[in-house]
């Protein structure tokens, strides 16, 4: 199938061996800038024969962990010792990354729900076309690295949609492991037809995504595991040689395989208000437990609401900022990975 043509250039000559850095050219107009750009760092590393590992972080601005993982292999990376190719976007929506934000600054749009975008588009549509249609097709595995941002915290894990095929499923879940993270987290999400994640499936490429982290800080484990991780990945698909350490600092030896399979695992704000919480990621949770108290501190004699967590589980998401509007998620609760139950 024909891509449409981008309007983003690029100076990377994928087929060519050893290692190329440079950066990828998006245009976008200003009042100051009639023929401006925006410039995004790219790092291909080529050698020998081997699969194609694709890594990407910064898709959400204010998620930190994956493009310091991905920045630091893309300047150790030796390519002689490569057999294959790594493609590395550690920053890939610059705008938002020096923005500080979840939203693009220039379009006010999450480049996470753009997918497969357009090349006419708004810039984060544009953005998203490029990458899918011209740098997704080369990849045999995708590692999309995020946290919670400003929204949530996480506990440390890799993440997958649920997937038909079992061959795939089976493959992803071994990268999983591989990869090393305390969890890796098998759910149906809230809106996801339109994430990057979705369109690497749809091609049929092994797909992983991280939440390694957040409320607005750079988490030290969270780092760790992610660099641990991408080495693991390279190791596990014989890109590198080695065996993926995956020893936890709990002394566990494998990843937890989790789930969420349906809506009973999110809560939600009932109303805008102040939220306390009573548990942090990684407890254990049962349901009809107190996830927390909804503050009204404007309103002197209203009384709080108590929300209440609907599943027994371990708590992967935790609400980041105090103040949450109605609607927002202030828990999403993971439970071990059923088979069964996640084909039913």
């Amino acid at each position: 199938m024909q891509v449409e043509k981008s309007r983003i250039s690029n100076p990377i000559d994928f087929d060519k061996n050893g290692r190329q850095a440079g950066v990828l050219r998006a245009p976008l107009a200003r009042n100051t800038s009639a023929w401006g750009v925006i410039e995004i760092p790219i790092i291909s590393v080529k050698n020998g024969k081997g699969p194609t590992v694709l890594l990407t972080g910064g898709i959400h601005g204010d998620e930190y962990e994956g493009p310091i993982a991905i920045s630091h292999l893309a300047r150790t990376l030796d390519p002689a010792k490569v057999q294959g190719r790594v493609i590395m976007i550690p920053a890939y929506n610059i705008p938002a990354v020096l923005n500080d934000t979840r939203l693009s600054p220039v379009d006010n749009r999450d480049m996470n729900r753009c997918f497969p975008g357009n090349p006419k588009g708004t810039f984060s549509e544009m953005l998203a076309h490029f990458l899918d249609g011209y740098i997704l097709p080369l990849a045999d595995v995708s590692v999309d690295m995020h946290t919670a941002g400003h929204s949530a915290d996480s506990a440390l894990s890799t993440n997958m949609h649920y997937l038909p095929d079992p061959g795939l499923r089976k493959k992803t879940m071994d990268a999983a492991a591989a990869f090393g993270a305390p969890f890796n987290t098998v759910f149906w999400g809230v809106d996801e037809g339109a994430t990057f994640t979705s369109c690497v499936e749809r091609r049929g490429i092994i797909s992983l995504g991280t939440e390694l982290g957040g409320w607005g800080r750079v988490n030290i484990e969270g780092v760790r595991i992610g660099r641990r991780g991408v080495d693991n990945i390279l190791k596990h698909f014989g890109v590198i040689e080695g065996e993926p350490e995956t020893q936890q600092r709990d002394g566990s030896a494998a990843t937890r395989h989790m789930m969420v399979r349906d809506p009973a695992g999110y809560s939600f704000a009932p109303a805008a208000g102040l939220f306390e919480p009573t548990k942090v990621v990684g407890d254990a949770i049962e349901a009809g437990e107190s996830a927390g108290l909804l503050h009204f501190v404007e309103e002197v004699d209203r009384a709080p609401i108590e929300v209440k967590y609907q599943r027994d589980g371990v708590l992967w998401m935790s609400a980041g900022p105090g103040r949450v509007a109605r609607g927002d998620t202030i828990g999403v609760v993971m439970r071990d990975y059923d088979e069964a139950l996640a084909a039913a």
